[in-house]
């Protein structure tokens, strides 16, 4: 099986802050990655400790977000370099990795 290099990368958002339509416009149509997944999660928590759940009384908008993609490492780079900005610190994680070519 033939591999080549990638990094992929992982975001960390909550659901309503608001940050993860223009993420993905920003992927997609500026960054152009080769692909975007994103995980609605059902329960976490992150700074302040508490805990998020999904519960049918719970309406709010603070369950956890995962955005993921992967593209050659230079183009990971590039992009990471610009999202710095708009993600906050520690809220995003990269690893190498080997995809099927």
């Amino acid at each position: 099986m033939n591999t080549a290099e990638i990094t992929m990368v992982r975001i960390y958002l909550t659901e309503g802050e608001a940050q993860l339509e223009l993420l993905l416009k920003r992927l997609h149509d500026w960054e152009k990655v080769r692909g975007v997944t994103v995980f609605r999660g059902i329960s976490g928590f992150g700074d302040s400790g508490k805990m998020h759940t999904a519960k049918i009384i719970d309406l709010a908008l603070h369950l956890p977000i995962v955005v993921e993609f992967f593209d050659e490492p230079a183009k990971v780079r590039q992009i990471v370099d610009h999202l710095n900005d708009t993600v906050k610190p520690a809220h995003m994680v990269m690893w190498s990795a080997h995809a099927n070519t």
